[in-house]
């Protein structure tokens, strides 16, 4: 069949078409419907990868339908090309940053027009081009002028290995994201943007993501760390000084029995000054801050601290307590010092009970059948005791007469504080954004001025691995002139995290060649926000935050009227060989180019999204996509075996089998339905492929059947075509050689998406019993042969078994097609 089915000749010949025809190109158009399809653009690291293959066909997908469904779609690609490994593979290999990183491009570029992907590519935009980053500039002096850019001193997660600083999201397990290397603290001078200005709003904005996955949802809330709680000041007599501390349990207020506070609060110098193991202490303090925030944080990390011999006054019970200073508390959540009540708090009673501290308790459980459990701390609401005027109060009551009364004496007042810190953009780097401020002897810190923009990357620097960016040993790059006062000055030589580049690089593909201002505000209000967004769950911190904060300051600039930049996100699953993540380090990888010679794009395409739901991990097989390469073949063969039916030649008249003409038409149309919806509502590209499997099928079961009659010939062809254009966004090559062999002079991809009767599409219903532990518990109406998640989905969504469940996963579910679903618990 390789002699008439010849992939590699069919793939180039229709990639060649596509781009002189420009077929993707696209501009606005305020008559039709945009679409906006976007997927996380790439890092230039040399190859595409299977989990690249998996996202841009899952976008793939979508963006060609939605263009045969008349949308003016737009798809474009691009660049994420700044960043460290290219400084170590100049450090390596002696090749310099740039060309090793346009010269990836250029190969994962032509990668990429392999697959055949339907890209927009007079939008490219390259990140490490001056066109590019000078409005990562320009962003970052709209910001400095507002306050929203801020250098301080600051201690700073370190990757000894890379030689430069990491942001809190960098840091995976104690380790660094690039090189796993483990990441030490440093306190050093840093350039800050201050996102928690957009805490709250980044919080409420949830409530317009309604089609985001929920868990991504809850990974943001909970890196943004909302509580609510109350500030209390506890006075220090010996010292006249007061320790503010922040708690979110201020009904348990008559229990804290000792203050802890982080070993970097400002007053840990002072409280240890007269200590008599003073020395002992400060280089345990050196020690704990060179330890990582989630080290310290873990609540298996053992609790270490000392006594500082000073005591506080707590305002509410008026008891004298010690103060410690321990590594479990950390300085940038609250104020850096808490109140430790053991009775209910677990971290401090783990510390009381290793430090011999009183423990005391003054919140019993609301209802007799909660019992408190031995050696725990009871850490839920519950009912005040020995607490003073407000023993007897629930804890919601007490929290707020409590916060009440501390405000109206004067030692406290109700307070909000957040988890989110300001975002640390300064790395020690070469190959990322100069930040654009010059530092003079006589006017100080200046902003360079924005006709001089972009502050461009020198290109004669050396890379030599040591501390400290290249950029400091390019005199012709450090050594400039104020551009207030004329005279000698020196730039900064700290570069831009990369997550800049990408926190606004969905708004540049609007008018990417914009020359006065970061993008077009009039294209992007036709474009954006992105209707589609699809990346890997990976990215739910690191990336969506930074991006939907850029656009809320975007919009607070004036450039655009949007809010969110992407109302809908699908996060993909990532790509597995034998039972791990592909990934160089475990030999595992599957080389797309190899896969493409043997079989094709368009069966990799086939197999990458019918092997598994997007959101769902994907195993790697290459028996499967042999079987996907296959499935082709028998389309192929398909249309070769009833090409007739496109020449006009209708032939002679016979009968008509009226059974098998009526199964094909109800199932061609119950297909179209089925194929439109899994596509467009409920992104199930495998089931969607499933489907035109299914169809394929009943075609080849029946064709004979049909042949006979010229009606029934007519609906063969109906069905080949519908068949085929249902084909064009899963394996656009084969698809478009298909239409041209059956006499179409339109693209495929041009034409229009085929219609369903409902009628016709109605499919005959079963009733499925759920069972629990073997009982039947309830049954709902299902349509024939429904796929097997879909059963399990909608049986666990029964009220009657949720009911039973009670909060419980089952430890195994067992479907019967058409049947059943029974439930083990």
């Amino acid at each position: 069949m390789k002699e008439s089915y010849n992939f590699e000749e069919i793939e180039k010949k229709w990639q060649r078409i596509w781009e002189e025809k420009k077929v993707f190109e696209v501009s606005e158009d305020p008559a039709r419907p945009k679409f906006y399809c976007l997927e996380m653009y790439p890092y230039p690291s040399g190859r595409i990868h299977m989990g690249h293959v998996r996202n841009y066909s899952i976008g793939d997908v979508i963006a060609r339908f939605k263009k045969m469904k008349g949308f003016n779609v737009l798809h474009p690609i691009g660049w994420d090309a700044l960043g460290l490994p290219a400084e170590n593979a100049a450090i390596k290999h002696g090749i310099h940053p740039k060309k090793w990183t346009l010269d990836n491009v250029d190969y994962m570029r032509s990668q990429l027009k392999k697959m055949g992907f339907s890209y927009c590519w007079s939008r490219e935009v390259n990140s490490c081009l001056p066109e590019y980053y000078r409005w990562n500039q320009w962003i970052f002096l709209k910001m400095f002028e507002k306050g929203l850019a801020y250098r301080r001193m600051s201690w700073v997660n370190w990757c000894p290995q890379c030689r430069t600083v990491l942001a809190n999201e960098q840091v995976i397990a104690g380790s660094c994201w690039r090189c796993d290397s483990p990441v030490t603290q440093k306190k050093m001078e840093q350039w800050f943007l201050k996102i928690t200005a957009y805490a709250e709003e980044l919080l409420s904005g949830h409530e317009k993501l309604s089609k985001w996955p929920e868990h991504v949802l809850q990974m943001q809330k909970n890196w943004i760390g909302k509580s609510l709680g109350a500030l209390v000041n506890f006075e220090v007599p010996s010292l006249n000084k007061k320790i503010e501390v922040f708690t979110t349990r201020i009904d348990t207020i008559y229990g804290a029995t000792f203050l802890v506070m982080s070993p970097e609060h400002p007053l840990a110098s002072e409280l240890i000054a007269d200590h008599p193991d003073k020395e002992a202490i400060k280089s345990w303090i050196e020690r704990t801050i060179a330890e990582t925030r989630l080290k310290r944080e873990a609540r298996d990390e053992e609790k270490v601290g000392y006594d500082t011999g000073v005591k506080a006054l707590n305002p509410f019970s008026g008891e004298l307590i010690p103060v410690f200073l321990a590594n479990y508390v950390l300085m940038d959540y609250g104020t850096g010092a808490i109140m430790a009540v053991p009775a209910h708090d677990q971290r401090d009673y783990e510390f009381a009970v290793k430090y011999g501290l009183n423990i005391r308790t003054v919140i019993t459980p609301d209802s007799p059948e909660v019992k408190p459990e031995p050696g725990r701390a009871f850490e839920d609401y519950g009912i005040l005791v020995n607490s003073g005027p407000f023993s007897g109060l629930s804890s919601e009551e007490a929290m707020e007469k409590m916060a009440a009364y501390a405000e109206e004496k004067g030692f406290g007042a109700r307070s909000v504080t957040y988890r989110l810190r300001d975002w640390g953009i300064s790395r020690q780097r070469y190959w990322g954004t100069p930040i654009p401020i010059i530092y003079c002897s006589s006017c100080g810190l200046q902003p360079v001025p924005y006709d001089q923009l972009p502050v461009e990357i020198p290109y004669e620097a050396e890379f030599t691995g040591e501390e400290g960016s290249p950029l400091e040993r390019v005199p012709s790059f450090v050594n400039t002139t104020c551009p207030k006062c004329g005279g000698p000055a020196r730039r900064e030589t700290d570069t831009m995290d990369t997550f800049v580049d990408s926190s606004w690089y969905f708004f540049r593909y609007c008018s990417p060649r914009e020359e006065k201002i970061p993008f077009d505000q009039e294209k992007a209000r036709y474009w954006m926000p992105v209707d589609l967004y699809i990346g890997g769950v990976e990215h739910a911190i690191l990336h969506l935050i930074y991006s939907r904060f850029f656009t809320k300051y975007l919009r607070d600039l004036g450039l655009t009227e949007v809010d969110e930049p992407f109302p809908h996100y699908l996060a993909q699953g990532m790509v597995t060989k034998d039972g791990a993540a592909m990934s160089k380090s475990r030999g595992n990888v599957v080389d797309p180019d190899d896969m493409i010679k043997r079989y094709g794009a368009d069966a990799l395409r086939i197999f990458i999204l019918f092997a598994s739901p997007p959101e769902k991990e994907f195993a790697w097989s290459e028996e499967g996509l042999e079987g996907c390469f296959r499935f082709i073949l028998r389309v192929w063969n398909l249309f070769e075996e009833n090409k007739d039916l496109f020449t006009g030649d209708s032939g002679d008249e016979g009968q008509l089998d009226e059974a098998s003409y009526n199964r094909l038409l109800k199932k061609l149309h119950q297909t179209i339905k089925k194929v439109s919806e899994d596509i467009e509502v409920r992104f199930h590209l495998n089931t969607a492929i499933s489907a035109l499997m299914e169809l394929v099928n009943v075609l080849r079961k029946e064709k004979d059947k049909l042949r006979p009659s010229q009606k029934g010939r007519k609906l063969l062809r109906e069905a080949l075509e519908s068949l085929n254009l249902m084909l064009c966004p899963f394996a656009p090559h084969v698809a478009e050689e298909l239409w041209e062999k059956t006499g179409h002079k339109e693209l495929a991809c041009e034409s229009s998406w085929p219609a369903y009767d409902p009628e016709l599409a109605l499919e005959e219903m079963v009733t499925i019993v759920v069972q629990v532990n073997g009982k039947l518990r309830d049954k709902f109406e299902a349509p024939l042969d429904t796929e097997d998640e879909l059963l399990k989905e909608k049986a666990l969504s029964l009220p009657r078994i949720q009911e039973i469940l009670a909060g419980r996963q089952p430890k195994k579910i067992v479907c019967v097609r058409n049947k059943l679903v029974s439930l083990v618990v």
